[in-house]
Parts: C-alpha cells; structure tokens; sequence
C-alpha cells in the first residue's frame, strides 16, 4: 500500500483549513483578511495541531496507537525519531518504576535515556542509532508493548530482574540486528516465544525464571545460537530430536517439566558444547553412550531426574570434564573406573542412587559425593533391604 507523505498531507489540511477560513469570512473587508492570512488564531492553530497529532498517531498504525508525536520536536534523524515513539510507548506500558530508571525518558534526546545506549548505524555510520537497552535489575512493573519493532537497529536487549509481565510482542520479529534477548527472571507467560525463532542475528537466548510454556518447538536448535537458557519454566513433553543439531557452546533446560529420554543426538554436539545442565526435570529411561562423544563438555548435570541403569563407560572419554552431576536419580551398578580417572574431573556428585561398587580412585577426586548409595563399607549409605527392592524396581523398568 503506498504511503502518504506527510509533509503533502499536513499542507493538504493547511490549504482546506484556509479556504475554509476564507470561505467564512468571505463579507470581510480586504485589509481583515489580510491580516487574517498573515497570522492564525489560537482557534485555528489548535485545530492544525490537532489534526497533526491524529496524522503522527495514525501513520503508525498499531504501531504507534499510544504514542502521539509532537511535531515541533525535532530528531537527529528518522531513526531516532522511532526509537522516540517506541520508548515513549513503552513508558506508558510501565506501571510502577520504584527505582525511577524510566524517569529521564522525555523529550528527541532518547540517546541520553538512563538505559538506552547508541551507538553509529551499521548501514549509514554518519547517523547514530539506539543500539543497546539495559534495564537489568530494575524492579520495573508492566509489559513490553508492541512498538517496541521499531527498535531496528538494536542489538542487546536486556531487562533480566525485573516485573515485567504478558507475551513477547510479535513485531519483535522486525529486529533483524538482535544478537543477545535477556528476558530472564520476569512473569512472561504463554507458549514458548515463537517470535525469536525469526530473529536471523540472535546468538544469545535468556528467559529463564519466567512462566512459559508447553512444548520447546523443533526449530530453536536449527538456530545458530550460541547460548540457551530457558530453565525455571513449565515447558512439558520430551525434548526434540534434534537438539544435537543446535551449534549452542551453553545449554541449561533445568527445572521445567520434560520427560522421556534425553536424546541421543546429543553426541552431535562434540565439537561446541561446553556446558549442559538437564537437572530437576522427569527424565526417564538410561543415559545414551553417546554422551561420551562430547570431548569438550566441562560440566554436565542431570541431577534429580528419574534415570536408571549405569553410567555408560564412554563417560570416561569425556577428557575435558570438570564437573560431573548425577544425584538424586535411580542409577545402579558399578562406576566405571574411567570416569574418576578423567584428567580435568574437580566433582564428581552421586548421591541418592543405587550404585553398588566404586573404585577407589573415585575418592581421590577432589569433591565427590557418595552418600545414600548401596556402597560396601562407606558411611551414609541406604539400608541394604530398601537397595535391593529399589533395584529391583530399576530393573522392571529397563
């Protein structure tokens, strides 16, 4: 649809507020309307002001059904001047700022906002434009309105330990530049926030501590990101297939709802993953041998979950390991010697199993934890009869 200037369109109104002007005072005399043309009324320029007010508001469409735009400010460039409607928009989305961080957010100097941060356009580096916002740890209360795709230049938004509440607009999909989305420790709520699966420059991925949703879709781990962190949520159902297919070097999915298998696909993951914690969710079944694959990984924790069997032997080809978790499971059968010889292994945490024979090397690494298992002469182990109905039940459900 072809857009109107608005420059011809304001002087379009001006010319029929004129003649009308005319027109009413058409029996005046020469020298009045002479005057009359060289200076308005405070009623007409009212009226002019009025009607540039409704063409600012309505030019944005849904974008800009909040905010009205004073035609006498005037912007450092057109971007800026987006960037003015989104915030103030997002001002009026804000229902309580106890630490009064929004309270400098007035008048076309946006780049002087208490969180805003510009930086030169990628595209014209004459032109400086809202680049980052970090509102981090601001007790702020309210919801992030749409207007805020007009931020299209911006590359961080982060506004993690605050009270913000409701769903990710859907225009966020216009911030084609987004590379780090922090939207941690909130009361965001819905489906997983399907939006951030089109931002094309996204590496970074925070939501956390919020209350989404239902299932993880399938496409987050064709995304080339490099962190994901979306544990303390309710997302239910297996994880995806395809996780191992996801270039990320962090993953944490800790504290939701998944079940099922962890997928053996995870062993695709060798060549970028650093760190993976899976802890406190509902998953069932063994740990895949694949696992050993990931030469590169340093932490791993699946703690409080609901695994049995062994701990594979390939685990003990995870040489770059630091840091091993797997308490609170319904794991059985010997450690396998390999693991608590790994060079870089610093803790190792087991508890609450049904392991029933360690080596002793096991003891040599520097923090481990062996408590409440079915281990021969070591302190604090269960009571041998509930270790051999609790492996019992293991075994059924091999």
């Amino acid at each position: 649809m072809k857009q109107f200037n608005p420059h011809f369109h304001l002087l379009f109104l001006f010319c029929l507020l004129r003649l009308s002007i005319t027109a009413a005072s058409g029996d005046a005399s020469g020298d009045s309307v002479s005057v009359s043309a060289g200076r308005l009324s405070d009623e007409e320029a009212t009226y002019i002001r009025r009607r540039q007010l409704l063409y600012y508001r309505d030019g944005f469409g849904d974008r800009g059904e909040n905010v009205t735009v004073d035609p006498s400010l005037v912007f450092e460039n057109p971007r800026i001047r987006d960037a003015y409607i989104a915030l103030q928009a997002w001002k009026l989305a804000i229902l309580s700022d106890p630490l009064n961080l929004t309270g400098n957010w007035s008048g076309p100097s946006v780049c002087d906002y208490t969180g805003v941060f510009c930086a030169p356009s990628l595209s014209d580096p004459s032109i400086r434009v809202v680049a980052g916002i970090d509102l981090n740890h601001g007790d702020i209360a309210g919801y992030l309105p749409e207007e805020l795709g007009l931020l299209t230049d911006l590359a961080l938004f982060h506004i993690n330990s605050n009270r913000f509440c409701g769903t990710v607009p859907h225009r966020f999909r216009d911030l084609r530049l987004l590379f780090e989305l922090d939207l941690s420790n909130n009361r965001f709520v819905g489906r997983f926030p399907a939006v951030v699966l089109d931002l094309p420059s996204l590496k970074f991925l925070d939501i956390r501590f919020n209350e989404f949703e239902g299932r993880i879709p399938r496409r987050l781990f064709d995304k080339d990101l490099d962190a994901i962190f979306i544990n303390h949520n309710r997302f239910v159902s297996d994880l995806p297939d395809n996780l191992g297919n996801s270039p990320v070097s962090v993953i944490v999915l800790a504290n939701n709802h998944f079940k099922g298998c962890v997928p053996t696909s995870l062993g695709n993951m060798s060549k970028t993953l650093n760190e993976i914690i899976l802890m406190n969710n509902g998953f069932r079944s063994c740990l895949p041998p694949e696992i050993g694959l990931l030469v590169n990984l340093t932490v791993f924790d699946i703690s409080f979950n609901e695994l049995v069997g062994p701990i594979p032997e390939t685990v003990g080809s995870m040489v770059s390991l630091e840091q091993l978790n797997v308490a609170h499971n319904r794991l059985s059968g010997a450690i396998p010697d390999s693991v608590c010889r790994l060079p870089s292994l610093q803790n190792f945490t087991y508890s609450y199993n049904f392991f029933t024979a360690e080596p002793p090397r096991c003891l040599a690494v520097p923090s481990h934890d062996d408590r409440r298992n079915c281990l021969p002469g070591r302190p604090s182990q269960r009571l041998a009869i509930h270790s051999n109905v609790k492996m019992r039940k293991s075994r059924k459900q091999l």
